[in-house]
């Protein structure tokens, strides 16, 4: 198990994909699980590993999403009766969801992906967005066929279709050499943000030749232009600023969004009925 664990872990990470490490730090008997196991929780939901069977699980697949949603690490005590635990500092107290007797307490630690910066094109604006993203620790890929330094280079804006996910922030910035190649990618992808520096009038025109590419007014409805907030900025630095504050806006906004669907989780499962992982029987 803790081969298979820590490379699946790194499957995970490598492809960019958020999940949850579930680790069982302490256990009273009579459980299945004992300190040291482990399991992963991914983003939609899957649990991969041991925790302890279905005494356990639902409370750490439910939780497991509030970790993600909120970017914090929680600290579990799962038992038959919650409401007679001593309380103790951090310490989040649930009900099993059978009788089978015993506790756990299992550590749940998201593991979320550093979010990526792409910007596409060169010029004074696109060189500071790649100084202020690497300064606020995004991963940095720059997508310019002039070869813009930065952390990686895209040589290829086909490329852009496989990183247009939800952990990129891209914003395009040819001024007209191939905006609408770029968008074209982007858009038919899953892009956190992608937005266009340009004029309204030159954005309007790259929107009429795209929908006339045939992207779908929805797909139309993701690109923001002109790119950044409206703070009266003055210069490449000040513009690549305002881009920025607007990339944390969405990034709130995202989060908030995340936040509010996980709170309207269904309620576990009423522990005066279940099934015994052990017998395969419903007890009340």
């Amino acid at each position: 198990m803790p081969h298979d664990f820590y490379a699946r872990a790194a499957e995970l990470s490598a492809r960019g994909e958020p999940f949850v490490t579930a680790t069982v730090v302490r256990a009273e008997r009579p459980t299945s699980a004992k300190p040291g196991d482990k399991a992963i929780v991914t983003a939609d939901g899957v649990l991969e590993g041991w925790i302890g069977g279905s005494c356990a699980q639902p409370a750490v697949l439910a939780e497991a999403q509030h970790a993600l949603a909120h970017g914090q690490a929680r600290l579990l005590r799962l038992s038959t009766t919650p409401e007679a635990q001593a309380p103790r500092a951090g310490l989040i107290d649930l009900p099993m969801t059978c009788f089978s007797g015993g506790a756990l307490e299992i550590y749940l630690e998201p593991q979320l992906p550093t979010p990526r910066l792409l910007v596409v094109g060169g010029g004074p604006v696109a060189h500071a967005l790649l100084r202020l993203g690497a300064l606020m620790r995004y991963r940095v890929l720059a997508a310019d066929l002039d070869g813009a330094p930065a952390a990686e280079h895209i040589a290829d804006l086909s490329q852009l279709a496989a990183l247009a996910t939800p952990q990129t922030y891209a914003v395009v910035a040819s001024h007209g050499a191939y905006d609408e190649i770029a968008l074209g990618y982007l858009l038919r992808g899953a892009p956190a943000y992608v937005a266009l520096v340009a004029s309204k009038t030159r954005a309007q025109a790259v929107l009429e030749y795209l929908a006339g590419e045939g992207l779908a007014p929805e797909q139309l409805s993701m690109l923001k232009a002109p790119a950044g907030l409206d703070i009266g900025a003055a210069g490449a630095e000040e513009v690549a600023v305002s881009i920025m504050a607007e990339i944390i806006q969405r990034k709130r906004a995202l989060s908030s969004v995340a936040t509010m669907i996980v709170e309207e989780r269904a309620p576990l499962a009423d522990p005066s009925e279940a099934i015994d992982p052990v017998c395969g029987m419903h007890v009340t």
